[in-house]
């Protein structure tokens, strides 16, 4: 089936193979989420479908998964379990095994632990009468829980010595700060302001390191420099996505509830992938997922959401480049946003609070940008330049859904901290 030491090497029966295997995982993910609808309260119960419905027809499955193939939809099964689990009490120590396993599969959810790690602490560890008595018999169960969970994955390295490779894989900082195709995040905003700069500093008299001017250009995996602007290091990258999470994190812990717990794991997501150290754009999935289970709470949770689904399934299209796959990247996202913003729409419940005027005419209008924005990248450019200015176009993307992340985040955390 594969001959692991031929370059370019390719056969039906591989394809076969992935492609089985990511259906068949991915029914965890089916499983998981008629949990999550059955544990739900009978009140919300069609919210809660309608948003377990559109996690499982997500385009960012079908785009990561299917075609560009990955084990996502079984991972994120495991999250929803792990999230579900967490609704009741009695069901926290069985949320904190699936998501230590999920770890174990996957680090980049390490991103999402300090919410689990406040709330666990806050409601399964300290008494809900007082926060200065420790239930010592929980905090025991949970730590031994833990430790078989870490144990089983890492010590089989620890014991073969093989801890810092491990190590220096799960975290690469070498790689530079953004990805070959800039996530849509605050450093592709960043990386987009350094390239306007270029052409107008030396005007304005503003020194300019022409050295790095290709530096987040060039689509390669490599150390990030900026030619106007401060370069920046992992540890800024870290004390940004740290000091975002904590705000958040301070809520949770003197306010906890399963809502505000999923809340402070989707601006853990958010943090993460806006802040972080070469991030992926794949890694969008960490806010869009957790996010759609409270879309539907009401109005003005949607009204956060709009632009995070636009913007993020958007950013997903340069995975697909080849004209072929074009049509059904396209046709199958926009079917699916119009048909599960509009049926979102219809099912989420007026606010007691008044809605931000400002954010809800930010995702008309951002929405209705994405049309000619899909068509120039995808079609006129490549029939006006041809083969050239071949990272324009990914520029364009990268720094429009970027915006539309950082809206729907300034809007969930309006919404967050005054519901």
């Amino acid at each position: 089936m594969l001959d692991v030491e031929a370059l370019g090497y390719d056969s039906w029966q591989t394809i076969y193979f992935q492609r089985a295997t990511v259906i068949l995982t991915e029914m965890l993910l089916v499983y998981s989420l008629d949990r999550y609808v059955k544990s739900s309260p009978q009140s919300a119960r069609q919210q809660c479908y309608a948003a377990a419905l559109s996690i499982m027809l997500s385009p960012a499955l079908l785009i990561i998964d299917h075609i560009h193939f990955q084990y996502n939809g079984f991972l994120y099964g495991i999250l929803v379990l792990s999230v579900a689990a967490a609704r009741t009490e009695s069901n926290l120590l069985l949320s904190a095994l699936l998501f230590a396993a999920l770890l174990c599969m996957k680090h980049i959810y390490l991103y999402l632990a300090p919410a689990y790690f406040v709330y666990l602490f806050r409601v399964y560890c300290l008494s809900p009468q007082s926060m200065l008595r420790i239930r010592f018999g929980n905090a025991i169960t949970l730590a031994f829980g833990l430790l078989f969970v870490f144990g089983t994955m890492f010590g089989p390295f620890i014991y073969w010595r093989q801890l810092d490779q491990l190590l220096a894989r799960l975290f690469p900082f070498a790689r530079g700060l953004c990805h070959a195709y800039w996530a849509p995040n605050f450093w592709s905003m960043y990386s987009f302001t350094d390239r306007v700069l270029l052409l107008v500093a030396p005007k304005l008299g503003f020194a300019v390191d022409y050295s790095a001017a290709k530096s987040v250009t060039r689509g390669l995996i490599g150390d990030s420099s900026f030619s106007c602007l401060p370069n920046v290091s992992p540890r800024i990258t870290f004390i940004l996505t740290l000091a975002s999470q904590v705000p958040s994190l301070v809520r949770l812990f003197f306010s906890p509830s399963w809502e505000r717990f999923v809340g402070a794991v989707t601006l853990c997501g958010y943090s993460s992938f806006l802040f972080g150290w070469h991030v992926h754009e794949k890694a969008i999935l960490l806010v869009i997922v957790p996010f759609s289970l409270l879309a539907l709470r009401d109005r003005r949770y949607l009204g956060a959401f709009r632009p995070l689904a636009v913007a993020g399934h958007v950013s997903l299209f340069p995975l697909l480049f080849t004209a072929g796959e074009f049509p059904i990247k396209t046709v199958y996202t926009v079917f699916w946003l119009i048909l599960f913003l509009l049926v979102f729409d219809r099912l989420a419940p007026v606010s007691s609070r008044p809605r931000v005027f400002l954010l809800d005419r930010f995702s008309l209008l951002y929405i209705t940008v994405s049309i000619p924005l899909i068509l120039y990248c995808s079609l006129i450019h490549h029939v006006v330049f041809g083969e050239r200015y071949e990272f324009i176009p990914l520029m364009f993307t990268s720094s429009y859904s970027a915006v539309g992340v950082v809206g729907s985040w300034i809007g969930f955390l309006v919404v967050y901290f005054t519901s």
